[in-house]
């Protein structure tokens, strides 16, 4: 219930680093924008850019660099809070208890009462350890080093739980849900915990907005109540209840609706683009001094958001991966020299090609956009194919959508989101191995 900015912020860097995740695929925000009715962009990339550059110039000789590092990553994670645009803001106890509570009615006089003393808050100066492995050399397994000597460096990042005070009154708030981007397993279940959760702390007015950014601003669409009634049996369904759609409105025309319909709690489920298009809410309200909170919830399959173990969908997404690698698998194996290819979801990261490779078993080559490859060559994927076919008999692979894009030619398109239209991979690594297999096996 406090003012929060999204929970992944565009402008947060982390330092650089030797990891599976590649920084392009953790820093790289999209622009939130809208083909049709704006071509303006919220250029957060170059912001990103920047803060890498100032974390890349580190001076190793100062002997408090360490501290230094510290200080400064505290501020870059700093989250922003309603008392920096409002100091004199009041803040009220947590109407959240997980003891059954009279509802919250006018009889309360200047505050909400407990019902008793409870100590299931998370304290404002809690914090986490981001990471938990101290590598003694940037040569072992999975090394992350900030320094060349792989100095232990403690990052700390906010904790995340209901605080004893809250800042909004849940009688006076009307809060908002928006999903965008494209389907993801779990969303109806997402905004079904959301509803209950607020009609816990005891807000009344709670609205669904249709079809993403896009229902802020196009008067065919309705904004669509919300109760625990409504979203009670949601999360048997798949798909979306509000609708999802990619691009929207400009930045201050969202903010302009929010504000005629009196919304001063928005939560946004997406993934980088959405994320983009939220900060870029939150920043354009503190700009006109409202007190609105903009909760950010991380959607998405490919789980490349920054600071997330795992997002919602992304086991559902192993899952179903598998399937198709089972049949690619049972094809491959029945065939003289059957080589099966699946293409899987990753525009900039392989964590669903990776896991679900990991998961069947059956995978002999797993190509992710973190790791760069060669098709041909003595150490080629090709070269390997035809090891397998004489060895194995068959094979099987799988590769991530945004793999391998250096060897194909640039679109340079689009989509509405600001996302650049990546080439068909699978479709060249089939006709590359079929040409290769015609002449060489």
């Amino acid at each position: 219930m406090e003012a929060i900015s999204p929970a992944i912020k565009p402008t947060l860097i982390l330092p650089p680093r030797r990891t599976l995740r590649s920084d392009h695929a953790l820093l790289s925000f999209r622009s939130f924008k809208n083909p049709t009715w704006n071509r303006r962009k919220i250029e957060v990339k170059t912001q990103a850019e920047k803060q890498l550059s100032s974390a890349q110039t580190i001076d190793f000789s100062d002997p408090d660099w360490k501290s230094k590092y510290q200080e400064d990553f505290e501020a870059r994670f700093n989250i922003p809070h309603i008392t920096d645009v409002h100091p004199d803001a009041v803040s009220y106890p947590s109407t959240f208890c997980l003891k059954m509570r009279t509802p919250v009615s006018p009889d309360f006089a200047e505050g909400y009462p407990s019902d008793e003393e409870w100590n299931g808050y998370i304290n404002n100066n809690d914090r986490v350890l981001l990471k938990v492995i101290r590598y003694s050399s940037p040569k072992s397994a999975g090394a992350e080093c900030i320094d060349p000597g792989c100095t232990w460096v403690e990052q700390w990042v906010h904790r995340a739980g209901p605080r004893e005070k809250i800042y909004f009154k849940p009688e006076e708030v009307k809060a908002a849900i928006v999903t965008c981007g494209g389907l993801c397993p779990g969303l109806n279940d997402v905004i079904r915990q959301i509803v209950i959760t607020l009609e816990i702390y005891g807000v009344k007015k709670i609205v669904g907005i249709p079809y993403g950014y896009r229902g802020f601003a196009d008067n065919r669409l309705t904004e669509m109540p919300l109760s625990r009634k409504v979203v009670q049996n949601i999360h048997l369904s798949g798909g979306s209840l509000l609708g999802v759609s990619r691009g929207g409105p400009t930045v201050s025309e969202i903010v302009d609706s929010m504000e005629e319909r009196g919304i001063n709690m928005l939560f946004v489920l997406g993934g980088n683009g959405t994320h983009a298009g939220a900060n870029a809410i939150h920043e354009e309200c503190r700009k006109r001094q409202l007190k609105v909170a903009v909760v950010g919830v991380p959607k998405t399959i490919d789980n490349d958001i920054l600071l997330m173990d795992k997002t919602f969908g992304f086991d559902t997404a192993v899952e179903e991966a598998q399937r198709a690698i089972n049949s690619a698998y049972i094809e491959a194996h029945s065939a003289y020299h059957g080589i099966g290819i699946v293409k899987l979801m990753g525009r900039s990261s392989g964590f669903i090609a990776m896991q679900a490779s990991l998961a069947s078993g059956q995978i002999d080559i797993c190509l992710i956009p973190e790791v760069p490859f060669n098709l041909h060559g003595p150490h080629g994927v090709l070269n390997h194919l035809k090891y397998l076919l004489e060895t194995k008999g068959c094979a099987v692979v799988c590769i991530a959508e945004g793999a391998g894009q250096d060897l194909l030619q640039k679109t340079n398109a689009t989509d509405a989101s600001g996302n650049i239209v990546l080439g068909d991979i699978g479709v060249h690594i089939q006709q590359e191995v079929g040409s290769f297999t015609r002449s060489s096996c």
